[in-house]
C-alpha cells in the first residue's frame, strides 16, 4: 500500500490542523492505521492508531483529549484532527499502515511525512 500524507503547516499555539493520509494500492480495510511523529533530535514516537473498521482508537498520553484519529474507508483516507496545539507538537508527522493479519509488532508501510510547526 502507498501512503500520501498532507495537511501540515504553520499554526499558532492553541490552533488546529487536520492531517490527511490517502492510501492506494491495496484494500484499505486490510490495515490498521497509525500516526507517528518525529521532532528534531528526537526519536519517532507513536501518536494515535485506529482499527481497520474504525471502531477503536488508541492515543499517546501526550495527545489525549486534543487529537482525534478517524478514517473514511470509502475514501481510503485516515485523518488526524489536532486541536489545542502546543509548541511541543512541532514535528514531522507520518502515517503508517499495519496489516490486520500481521502477528508481529510494528508498522510495515509509511508515508513521506508532513511538517507541523506550532509557534508560541
Amino acid at each position: 500500500v502507498q501512503l500520501q500524507a498532507s495537511g501540515g503547516g504553520l499554526v499558532q499555539a492553541g490552533g488546529s490542523l487536520r492531517l490527511s493520509c490517502a492510501a492506494s494500492g491495496r484494500t484499505f480495510t486490510s490495515y490498521r492505521m497509525g500516526w507517528f511523529r518525529q521532532a528534531p533530535g528526537k526519536e519517532r514516537e507513536f501518536v494515535a492508531s485506529i482499527t481497520a473498521s474504525g471502531d477503536s482508537t488508541v492515543y499517546a498520553d501526550s495527545v489525549k483529549g486534543r487529537f482525534t484519529i478517524s478514517r473514511d474507508n470509502a475514501k481510503n483516507t485516515v485523518y488526524l484532527q489536532m486541536n489545542s496545539l502546543k509548541p511541543e507538537d512541532t514535528a514531522v508527522y507520518y502515517c503508517a499502515a499495519r496489516e490486520v493479519a500481521k502477528v508481529t509488532p510494528g508498522y510495515d508501510y509509511w508515508g513521506q511525512g508532513t511538517q507541523v510547526t506550532v509557534s508560541s
